[in-house]
């Protein structure tokens, strides 16, 4: 019997390249044919080719027929992201571009030689006034821009500066030294140093310096180095690189000196820096380069740089708690800010402003201060100085309903003896006090943590990390926890 035909294979073509050719021509002559405009740019960016239907919006964009072959692509047509398709290789298939000459729906593909390298790019108008044909897309892309709108300008609100050397309350002596100091630092580019006690108005003046500087409508980004966790300050200066460490961000993440570039980095708490970070710091300073973490790419930025510090950086040099040459680095234009208890004539303009603060805040009308208010005021030393009084009028403010305060919503004595007369006898009247209201848990507990970092800080010489240490808590956390003790802040 003899054998079935077996069916035959279709043979394989004899000059695959040739073919592979004509389909490439095939395609590209029935993308040129098929689509609106299309544009043929190489890998300098310069348009080699434009299709006949593509030169009806060159007179929108402002170029006439003779005056594009030759020219980058980024000055004939606006927005384009031709250049970007080159330089990655990568394609933008489909994709919405506006300029003067309206909106279109337009694809980008990269052009490739024979040993796969970017040789330029080919770029499609496939449809013009997609807003009739695709409301449903234009309108998603029209909200997404909204609010990315909308949250640039917030961004930029939360980074502009809310204070003013104008609005540094006070006409004492040495405030007003202070405001003129101010006013000059701000005409330099200079490092500019920040000395005083905790609560006396630091970041305030900084933020004024900034705004009264040449960067003003960049940003003023501050860092609080006292409330950033050690092992997290390294990250938060300098950015994280891209999948730098398990967790990362696939993205990477700026650090403080790159979102700051072109403005003012505010570091308070200076005199908290860790000595191992300090010489990378010195070097950021000094070169206007940082090196994110986990990356061996150096970044050049242009920050301009205030530093803060309530504690005294000669002595920690002189301890070898921090580096000498940061220190002359930082304390290029040094301005000390007053304490409270030096500058009480302008108390008054101080407790009149934050009064209205708080109201404004709180939701609640305004109070006023009675004369033995201020008399009360005037007496006490305050360690805490313009934070502790805020603190102060703002308990006093939340638990009376009084509109005018007295000593007494301070705590102050207004106690009147009153003799009771007898019948027979006239006696001299004794003054009993009242007997103090038992102590509430909270209370006591309140009192033994203050006790306890109060310890802990005499014993450590006013070290913060040391202390936190020494209580077995994040320095973070000891950070918070000292805040609500501002009478501390300063303990030797």
């Amino acid at each position: 019997m003899p054998a079935p035909d077996l069916p035959t294979l279709p043979s394989l073509p004899l000059d695959a390249d040739r073919v592979l050719e004509l389909a490439a021509r095939s395609m590209f002559d029935t993308f040129a044919r098929t689509a609106m405009g299309t544009m043929v740019v190489d890998r300098q960016h310069r348009i080699v080719w434009i299709s006949e239907g593509y030169k009806q919006f060159l007179p929108a964009l402002g170029h006439d027929e003779q005056h594009f072959v030759g020219r980058r692509v980024e000055e004939v047509v606006p927005n384009t992201l031709m250049a970007h398709v080159i330089d990655t290789g990568q394609p933008i298939l489909i994709d919405l571009l506006s300029n003067q000459a309206g909106t279109f729906l337009v694809s980008r593909l990269p052009l490739r030689d024979e040993r796969g390298e970017v040789i330029g790019a080919f770029g499609m108008v496939l449809l013009d006034h997609p807003e009739t044909t695709m409301q449903p897309l234009i309108a998603k892309f029209g909200r997404l821009q909204k609010e990315l709108d909308a949250a640039h300008a917030q961004l930029a609100a939360q980074r502009r500066p809310r204070y003013t050397i104008a609005g540094f309350i006070g006409t004492s002596p040495p405030a007003l030294e202070v405001k003129r100091q101010a006013r000059r630092v701000a005409q330099t580019d200079a490092t500019v140093l920040l000395l005083g006690e905790t609560g006396t108005g630091k970041e305030v003046l900084a933020q004024a310096i900034h705004a009264a500087s040449a960067r003003a409508a960049q940003p003023f980004v501050g860092v609080n180095i006292a409330a950033v966790p050690e092992s997290l300050l390294e990250a938060e200066f300098f950015g994280v690189a891209p999948g730098a460490y398990t967790g990362a961000d696939r993205k990477g993440r700026d650090g403080k000196f790159k979102v700051a570039h072109g403005g003012t980095l505010f570091l308070d708490e200076i005199g908290d820096m860790p000595l191992g970070l300090q010489a990378k710091l010195l070097r950021a300073l000094q070169e206007q380069e940082v090196e994110p973490l986990g990356s061996n790419r150096v970044e050049r930025v242009d920050v301009r740089v205030l530093a803060a510090t309530s504690r005294d950086l000669a002595a920690m040099v002189a301890d070898g708690r921090f580096r000498a040459d940061l220190y002359y680095r930082l304390n290029v234009l040094p301005i000390r800010l007053p304490p409270l208890r030096d500058r009480l004539t302008d108390l008054e303009a101080l407790a009149e402003a934050l009064m209205d603060d708080i109201a404004r805040r709180s939701g609640l009308a305004a109070r006023s201060l009675a004369p033995d208010a201020l008399d009360w005021l005037a007496q006490q030393p305050w360690p805490g100085n313009i934070r502790e009084l805020r603190n102060t009028l703002e308990q006093a403010a939340l638990m009376s309903d009084d509109r005018v305060l007295h000593a007494r919503h301070f705590g102050g004595s207004e106690t009147v003896l009153r003799a009771l007369p007898t019948p027979t006898t006239l006696s001299v009247p004794v003054f009993r006090p009242p007997e103090p209201a038992p102590r509430t848990l909270a209370e006591q507990v309140a009192e033994l943590e203050r006790r306890a970092i109060a310890e802990a800080l005499a014993a450590t010489a006013g070290n913060r990390t040391a202390a936190a240490r020494r209580l077995g808590m994040p320095r973070s956390v000891f950070y918070e926890r000292l805040q609500r003790y501002p009478e501390l802040d300063n303990t030797p």
